[in-house]
């Protein structure tokens, strides 16, 4: 449970997953994310961070356990507790403007399209792309289509976010501006964030709290508080409570990819 903190948006509860082929991917996956939380999820490949995603998604269904909404009635949006999903590459429709891309989630929720043009143009506003609306997405660079994505995911107004590594195939310059302005955009907005990483650098720049993932089968090895102040900027990269922060992250992540019965501080052969 959150304890002290933001009151529970959404709660996992047992969550287990195995697939038709025996595959154990999660199991007794309990997890409560606060409202208005930023929530990182890091982990190896292979343990189960995207699976966890998914789930709370609603695009697969848990084995066992259950995925329960504090506040089903006011989440508003798309889909179930009102939920924008931004994945691993764009998925931008290519024969689409940029604006028409973003624009979808309202033309298919049958918005009225003076309103849907409106929060569209804010929103390109928002992410920088205000002059590149008509572009195509070929036209855009790898950074420039990911913040389409995000305005896509956004345009619904939902109250998750839901991130599966949106920038890993970005170069670190591109990557760190777009932390920035995700985080800008979480504290205007005020939705609750969960966004899968594999970097912890990354995840404990973001987040307020950090769950960190062991695999085989996909399950939670730690659950870090991040207090590091907001708005967080470029000298937070070189202060020494960063620092500290990831390196707790980081030890208990190697921690987590110990195979049992591996005493600490012992390598893999």
């Amino acid at each position: 449970m959150m304890g002290q903190g933001p009151a529970p948006f959404l709660e996992l509860q047992g969550v287990t997953k195995r697939y038709p082929n025996g595959t154990l991917a999660l199991t007794d996956i309990s997890l409560a994310v606060g409202a208005g939380e930023f929530l990182a999820i890091v982990g190896a490949s292979g343990c189960g961070k995207s699976t966890i995603l998914r789930h709370v998604a609603g695009l697969v269904a848990p084995t066992s356990g259950r995925i329960a909404w504090a506040q089903p009635a006011a989440t508003g949006g798309i889909g179930p507790g009102g939920i924008g999903m931004v994945f691993q590459e764009p998925t931008l429709m290519p024969w689409a403007r940029i604006q028409d891309n973003v624009r979808l989630p309202l033309d298919l929720a049958k918005v009225p399209r003076a309103e849907a043009d409106a929060r569209v143009s804010a929103l390109l506003a928002q992410v920088g792309l205000a002059d590149f609306a008509r572009a195509y997405p070929r036209e855009l660079s790898g950074g420039m289509k990911m913040r389409a994505s995000i305005a896509r995911a956004l345009v619904t107004r939902p109250r998750l976010l839901l991130m599966d590594e949106p920038f890993a195939a970005l170069d670190e310059i591109t990557r760190q501006k777009l932390n920035d302005d995700l985080l800008a955009l979480w504290r205007e907005q005020r939705f609750t964030a969960m966004f899968v990483t594999h970097s912890v650098y990354e995840g404990v720049y973001l987040a307020n709290r950090a769950i960190v993932m062991a695999p085989r089968p996909g399950r939670i090895h730690a659950d870090i508080p991040l207090d590091l102040p907001y708005p967080r900027d470029e000298a937070l990269r070189t202060d020494a409570r960063y620092a500290a922060a990831c390196r707790t992250v980081s030890l208990a992540l190697a921690e987590a990819m110990r195979p049992p019965g591996r005493p600490s501080g012992e390598s893999a052969a």
